[in-house]
């Protein structure tokens, strides 16, 4: 980075001073053949103004002047040109009397004349080069911090997804272990077969904690392996069918939302039931999207009713618009007719 930055810096110094040195002998054949020491002149003070721009670089640098207020950025921006100028002026006057080169235009001039011209034209000249100088350091300071401001953001939303992920586990897991306890005594036999199927869903869904997004393959496995345990505990009440489109199969999803869902239909809907009821989930894609249902027995109010159920919808919120921003679409709605609630996913195709 550093060797292509200095790579630009030198190739626009020899270039910028290159094209005076020729647009200086143009201007100087107009009016008549030129000398030789002309080019030999004009040439040297060109090479000087390299060295003396780098100096001036060298002195912004060494004195952090781009760091400083844009006021004082400004004043001292000045202050060096003067100085600067009065070098080159100098130095190019020294390099003519080496020459012992006096062009006709200032045989009948003072050298104090001779040096204030000289300063007047420099000074123009190498504030267009701080000018240019100072613009490119603030364009690439600008994007310098636009680029901290995306890793920090991005920083931020890592953060935010494990903060999330970190509450889903525990309230998945505490859940889970609710089922089990009730099975102790009652059925000891299934209690066990609860604990291998519970084993089952926590090697999944370590596997699937490394990860922000994985295929909804992979996610309904471990839907799966909890309405399994479920249905240890619910028996004949919990009825589930699941309908996947084909196409949906290796399409990303935020790891461990489909389940998320799943456990609240469960927990705030089939388990307020007497007689039980269906979890049903079920997956389409068209027009570059693909939607996941998950549809339950019971009424809305029902499935919003405490902490847990309102945390594990906000969580769902919460995570697509950390992953997807605005481009994906959660809603939860009632079916009256048919005593179903149903929750709704919609993601867009190409976002991961």
């Amino acid at each position: 980075m550093k060797l292509k930055k200095n790579f630009i810096y030198w190739s626009c110094q020899i270039g910028g001073w290159s094209a005076m040195a020729f647009i200086s002998i143009f201007l100087g054949s107009l009016f008549g053949t030129p000398e030789f020491l002309f080019f030999v002149s004009t040439i040297l003070t060109c090479v000087v103004g390299i060295f003396v721009t780098h100096l001036m670089r060298f002195a912004i640098i060494r004195t952090n002047i781009l760091l400083k207020p844009i006021g004082k950025q400004v004043i001292y921006l000045l202050l060096f040109t003067v100085v600067f100028s009065f070098l080159l002026v100098v130095v190019s006057e020294i390099i003519d009397r080496i020459l012992d080169y006096v062009p006709q235009r200032w045989e009948n001039i003072s050298l104090v004349r001779k040096l204030f011209i000289g300063l007047f034209n420099s000074v123009w000249l190498l504030l267009i080069w701080n000018l240019l100088y100072g613009f490119y350091h603030f364009v690439e300071k600008s994007r310098r911090q636009q680029m901290n401001t995306l890793r920090l953001e991005a920083t931020v939303k890592s953060l935010e997804l494990k903060t999330i992920k970190a509450h889903i586990n525990p309230h998945f897991i505490f859940n889970a272990l609710n089922s089990i306890r009730a099975l102790v005594d009652e059925n000891p036999e299934r209690a066990r077969n609860a604990i291998t199927a519970l084993s089952s869903i926590l090697r999944s869904s370590m596997l699937a904690e490394k990860m922000e997004i994985v295929s909804l393959k992979q996610e309904i496995e471990i839907v799966k392996d909890y309405l399994g345990l479920e249905q240890i505990r619910f028996e004949e009440r919990l009825k589930v069918e699941i309908s996947l489109d084909e196409a949906s199969q290796d399409l990303p999803i935020p790891t461990m939302m489909l389940q998320t869902l799943v456990e609240n239909a469960i927990k705030h809907g089939i388990s307020k039931q007497v007689n039980g009821g269906i979890v049903r989930i079920s997956s389409t894609v068209s027009d570059g999207y693909f939607e996941v249902k998950v549809e339950n027995t019971g009424m809305l109010n029902q499935n919003l009713p405490g902490k847990d159920g309102g945390f594990g919808l906000k969580s769902t919120n919460d995570r697509l618009a950390l992953l997807y921003d605005e481009k994906a679409k959660f809603s939860m709605t009632e079916d009256p007719t048919n005593k179903m609630v149903i929750c709704k996913i919609i993601l867009p195709i190409d976002s991961n």
